[in-house]
């Protein structure tokens, strides 16, 4: 039996206002039409042959995105604030764009602020001031990486300090763009500003560049992170093939989940171990990785290994360390591998040539490919269409391919995983080759 889930969306009030964004309520008018409250999409899918299958489970229907007829801010008295928080992603500035460029020219909006450098340009001791957003301000920022806002991990803890400054500022919906911190942050925001009777709404859009994110079919940033480490893996291809015995190394992002990795190895046939975090791995030992790499190399002469910043963990010291966000600091398992395998092929008498390849900060900073800025630019719009129509502590989601409303409580209770025993999973250890287990 599939888990039942909440996705009831919070609303700040009756929407009354008709909305200035002129669409139609009629079906085959060739005019693009408004979404109806009762329009939703079904999250559980699945079905089996030969049972007896209900037709609508209410417990599985999600809220469409989009705009309503009615909505429940008067856009001439709306005062707008966006945020960007954690690390960088592609996209970031694209769906700044897609935002403002939504408030101002479907609703009219005039005011819309840019907080700088994360929630801590929200915090009392903020040294950092608002920024003024408009279509000129944002008109080619989608052409350049990172954010205009500038991003920072920590404060949105200060949850009180930040609620104030809402309310000082005469903030009527905020846009919190960032990761399951961040919503989590902006989840803590939206219940105190409830508990003060303010009308505020609080929207997140979903930024993780790992993809883990739960209840979010792609994240954005995602794709383009996948092309871009696509080119890492490319050159440690031709290093490893071109050298003797050569191993081309390359690490990409992946705290928890090894989406990135996953997804890479698919795109890169060259992969010939892709390790992940789901899927422990020995190091020693007789189907130890060590000695996969040692037949492969005595095999094939070379060999490709992607590994994900978060798989190996285990096999490395703790730092005991923390960062602004509360994640813990993982060692690097790159350059922790990098000197394992010559400690391993120098002790065989092996020569091998080792390249190690870190890409995360240039993947990380780059510029949204076309598929990301597309998937940006409607992520933004269907934000602000459910702030102006009084939704709140909600994501803007894509699920079963449709835009949807996900309430941010479920969204955070736990992160996405890549399913060791799933489809996306199978299909890398069939291009890859690699064991399926390599651990005793």
């Amino acid at each position: 039996m599939a888990k039942k889930y909440d996705f009831t969306i919070s609303r700040l009030g009756k929407a009354s206002i008709p909305s200035p964004i002129k669409m139609s309520t009629v079906l085959g008018d060739s005019i693009a039409n408004y979404v109806r409250e009762e329009e939703a999409v079904l999250y559980n899918i699945t079905a089996k042959k030969g049972v007896e299958n209900p037709v609508v489970d209410p417990d599985h229907l999600i809220e469409l995105a989009g705009p309503r007829e009615k909505i429940y801010f008067n856009p001439s008295h709306v005062h707008a604030a966006i945020v960007t928080c954690g690390g960088l992603c592609p996209g970031l500035n694209n769906v700044i764009r897609a935002t403002v460029r939504c408030l101002w020219y479907r609703y009219g909006v005039r005011r819309i602020s840019g907080i700088q450098n994360g929630y801590r340009g929200l915090l009392s001791d903020s040294k950092y001031s608002t920024i003024d957003l408009d279509p000129d301000i944002v008109d080619d920022i989608q052409m350049k990486g990172g954010t205009i806002l500038g991003s920072a991990r920590g404060g949105g803890n200060r949850v009180s300090e930040i609620a104030d400054e809402l309310e000082r500022l005469n903030i009527n919906m905020l846009f919190t763009i960032g990761g399951d911190g961040t919503q989590r942050g902006a989840l803590d925001i939206a219940e105190e500003l409830e508990r003060r009777k303010l009308k505020i709404a609080v929207v997140g859009i979903p930024k993780t560049i790992d993809n883990d994110l739960n209840f979010i079919q792609r994240s954005f940033g995602f794709e383009t992170a996948v092309a871009e480490a696509v080119k890492a893996v490319r050159g440690a291809h031709v290093e490893a093939h071109d050298a003797i015995n050569g191993i081309g190394l390359v690490k990409v992002m992946g705290r928890d989940s090894g989406f990135i990795a996953a997804h890479t190895a698919l795109a890169m046939s060259d992969v010939n171990f892709c390790l992940i975090p789901e899927n422990p791995f020995d190091l020693e030992g007789e189907n130890g990785f060590l000695q996969h790499l040692r037949k492969r190399i005595l095999d094939r002469e070379h060999a490709v290994i992607l590994v994900a910043e978060g798989a190996g963990q285990d096999l490395v010291a703790e730092s005991g360390e923390s960062d602004a966000s509360g994640n813990k600091k993982l060692n690097d398992i790159g350059i922790f591998l990098k000197e394992k395998i010559k400690e391993y092929f120098k002790k065989e008498k092996i020569e091998v040539n080792i390249k190690y390849i870190d890409p995360s900060y240039i993947i990380r900073s780059a510029p949204a490919n076309p598929n990301d800025s597309i998937y940006c630019s409607r992520l933004g719009a269907h934000a602000v269409h459910a702030a102006m129509a009084g939704k709140t502590k909600l994501l803007i989601s894509l699920v079963n391919n449709t835009f949807v409303h996900i309430p941010i409580k479920i969204a955070v209770t736990k992160k996405k995983f890549v399913d060791i025993e799933g489809s996306l999973w199978r299909d890398v250890l069939e291009n890859t080759r690699q064991p399926v287990k390599m651990k005793k």
